[in-house]
């Protein structure tokens, strides 16, 4: 038998591989459309200087009297504003966004594998934005209320407007990833790296570490920690109990077969 009658082990693993990346272009163009639609409309109404101005409110708030935030950079008043803008669009359309990524990765997926990945998006997505409100409505105000306080009369506060957008952007981040404490423990738990009684044992050794990483990322203020390591202590407890419903409502068939044959 010749070696041109021999059948081609790699015929046709082309054409799936070419499929794949074009459907993963198509859902990154609706991805960029949908933030660039939120963006322009954003840009329309409330306009990103408007946009700016809500989100250096809780620090205008708390300066002095006849105080205002400055730009040092001759081109800081026109691409602060724009940056927030287009962190508010990403931010806007990330429902779109995690859509696309779940329409791509669902149809590889079992079904009891969808069950897990789809509440997980939906929930840690909330987590974040939870988070990044809890921040912005309740952490800045004690924050620079607190900050203020210790402030020499001789000095008077004028920030910058990139250090402040770069201070927001860091809180935003560090309270948004704190909150995600549950999804990371049901993770754990679902791929069976991590038991939840391991996880009940270690529970006070996740208080210590929470104010650890409260100590580090957060400005060296006790209520800015306090505001950070609580809610991720609350959040543990909570991922405890999340864990232990996902990995009973996840199983795939065969595990659930082998734990009824083995009680």
């Amino acid at each position: 038998m010749s070696d041109s009658n021999k059948p081609d082990e790699l015929d046709g693993s082309e054409q799936p591989f070419v499929s794949h990346l074009i459907e993963l272009r198509d859902r990154l163009i609706k991805v960029a459309i949908a933030i660039g639609v939120v963006f322009v409309a954003l840009a329309i109404y409330p306009s990103p200087a408007t946009l700016y101005d809500w989100l250096a409110m809780p620090l205008v708030q708390h300066l002095p009297k006849g105080a205002t935030l400055i730009a040092t950079n001759p081109i800081s008043p026109f691409m602060v504003p724009i940056k927030v803008t287009m962190l508010a669009a990403f931010m806007l359309a990330l429902p779109v966004v995690l859509y696309q990524v779940w329409a791509f990765v669902a149809p590889g997926l079992y079904a009891h594998e969808k069950r897990l990945v789809l509440p997980l998006i939906v929930s840690s997505t909330l987590l974040f934005f939870g988070g990044v409100a809890f921040c912005y409505f309740f952490v800045f105000g004690q924050v620079f209320t607190f900050i203020q306080s210790f402030a020499p009369k001789s000095i008077t506060a004028a920030p910058d407007i990139e250090a402040y957008l770069s201070f927001v952007l860091n809180m935003f981040l560090a309270f948004g990833a704190a909150f995600e404490v549950p999804v990371v423990l049901v993770i754990l738990a679902r791929m069976g790296i991590v038991s939840v009684d391991k996880f009940k044992e270690f529970r006070s050794y996740f208080i210590v570490i929470a104010f650890v990483i409260a100590a580090v990322i957060t400005p060296p203020d006790v209520v800015s920690q306090l505001s950070l390591a609580i809610p991720m202590c609350l959040l543990y407890e909570v991922g405890i109990w999340a864990a232990q419903l996902f990995v009973k409502h996840t199983k795939a068939p065969e595990e659930s077969e082998d734990a009824a044959a083995s009680s």
